[in-house]
């Protein structure tokens, strides 16, 4: 039988099963009985009658859009004027490239969305609604508005935590949902401002799950969906039928500026462990796992004898870590976690950092064509050796940069493999001399004329030095770059 004679008999089989037609259990060529579609279609179907075609979204809508907020961010910088001078170098020499002009303050304003998800008005937000604000107003969907203090704000998951002040109320909030139970084409609410217009509500599908590489945050693992989602609707409400939260609108995938119909939003899972992190004041904790994985490509799955590329290859392990301690090897291919599925380094780690913490996290490998389970206790990284902040002044090209310790805990925070170990730039002040050279967040000092860089005050004595040349070795994204630079 042809596949549209298949899909012609699935239909109508279907059809009759969401009126309530009494079916009896027959077997359908493609092997399915009737009373499998039966209870599949019972349970997710198109509507049946024109009234089941009139029914509305509001009632969602009314218990969900009281607890989205409008959020404004105001930013304060400090700007010289610039001379006309500025860019001749032979000026620039002398006064560094600030230019002569008396500095001046400039005010930059920003508009987003927000989430209330617990009534005494903590709300969450994208890290780059608010990213350098001094100031949050926040505006509720009655028009009534109150300042907001940021009380935690973390680039790597785009994810910002505000807390109104001084609640005179309890809040309108949204409860979260287990975003791991929802499926594409499931069908979901967006909730923003897009564009400052007011308040505003789109709705769609899911379209996809789990997407990867969509360079928003470290961790990329994105509900997908075709709801429309413009400039505004950042932070903004995904919600599911039941009115509750299962994503953090972000960012849209477009060409013009405006809705194409690929949005892509944090899911509840790890918005959750952000929010309790802050609400109970310990800040984010995450699972280590100690070891570093790659992506299986299809020359690495034929090497492995699989029919296709699926999970994730274990390359290397950390020493004592969560990973060795449970029994894995290098070599060992990731399957699983907690029975779900991992097929990159991005969807392990969003997977494991979103298992509680002191729980068991369960991890299913394939080792000389078996498949075996694991068990690893999730614990946090540990900071051996301490951190041992250093900022770097003077006229070193480092001037202006702070500098950690690389241990499991510092290469978790700024997203490294944490089996590094050396010296690493955990921050750069705008407009210093190792801003200005490229110094990026994340380069670990391997050597600086010629002395191996172990430790912060090793850099920090070096620097002191009055050296007609710099002679500088970095290592970033696994690259070694290699530059000499004039004192």
């Amino acid at each position: 039988m042809s596949l549209s004679k298949k899909l012609a008999i699935l239909t109508v089989v279907a059809v009759a099963a969401g009126v309530g037609g009494a079916l009896s259990d027959y077997v359908l060529s493609s092997g399915v009985t009737t009373k499998a579609v039966a209870a599949s279609a019972a349970a997710s179907r198109v509507p049946a009658s024109k009234a089941e075609m009139q029914l509305s979204f509001s009632p969602v809508v009314d218990a969900a859009a009281p607890a989205v907020v409008n959020v404004y961010a105001t930013r304060r910088v400090q700007q010289r004027a610039r001379s006309p001078f500025f860019d001749d170098p032979f000026f620039e020499r002398f006064f560094g490239g600030n230019g002569f002009g008396q500095p001046r303050e400039r005010v930059e304003r920003s508009l987003g969305s927000g989430v209330i998800v617990d009534p005494s008005g903590v709300i969450v937000t994208n890290h780059h609604v608010i990213k350098g604000a001094t100031e949050v107003r926040v505006a509720l969907a009655d028009r009534t508005e109150f300042d907001a203090d940021i009380i935690l704000d973390e680039e790597r998951t785009d994810l910002a935590i505000l807390k109104i002040r001084d609640p005179k109320q309890a809040f309108p909030s949204l409860p979260f949902a287990d975003s791991d139970e929802l499926k594409v084409g499931d069908l979901v609410l967006a909730i923003g401002n897009p564009f400052g217009v007011g308040q505003t509500v789109t709705s769609g599908i899911v379209s996809a799950l789990a997407r990867t590489h969509v360079g928003i945050s470290n961790y990329q693992f994105f509900i997908q969906t075709d709801a429309a989602i413009n400039p505004g609707n950042s932070g903004g409400a995904l919600v599911d039928m039941n009115g509750r939260l299962v994503g953090v609108n972000t960012a849209i995938f477009s060409r013009s500026g405006g809705s194409n119909g690929i949005g892509f939003a944090i899911p509840a899972n790890m918005v959750r462990l952000v929010a309790e992190g802050a609400i109970s004041g310990k800040g984010i904790e995450r699972a280590w796992f100690g070891g570093s994985l790659q992506m299986v490509t299809a020359d690495i799955a034929e090497g492995l004898g699989l029919d296709r590329p699926r999970g994730v290859l274990v390359t290397a392990l950390d020493e004592d870590g969560p990973a060795e301690e449970a029994g894995l090897e290098v070599g060992d291919l990731l399957l699983q976690v907690n029975g779900k599925d991992v097929d990159s380094p991005d969807a392990f780690e969003y997977r494991y950092a979103t298992v509680k913490l002191g729980a068991e996290a369960e991890l299913t490998i394939l080792r000389d064509g078996r498949e075996k389970v694991l068990t690893v206790r999730t614990a946090t990284a540990p900071e051996r050796p301490p951190r041992d902040a250093v900022l770097i002044d003077g006229y070193s090209p480092f001037g202006g940069a702070t500098v950690y310790n690389l241990s499991p805990a510092v290469a978790q925070e700024l997203g490294l493999d944490t089996g590094l170990k050396g010296v690493v730039v955990a921050k750069v002040e705008q407009g210093s001399t190792a801003d200005r050279l490229g110094v990026r967040v994340g380069d670990i000092i391997r050597r600086l004329n010629g002395e191996v860089i172990r430790t912060t005050r090793v850099l920090e004595i070096l620097t002191e030095q009055n050296f007609r040349l710099w002679r500088m070795e970095i290592e970033r994204n696994g690259q070694t770059i290699k530059t000499t630079i004039s004192g």
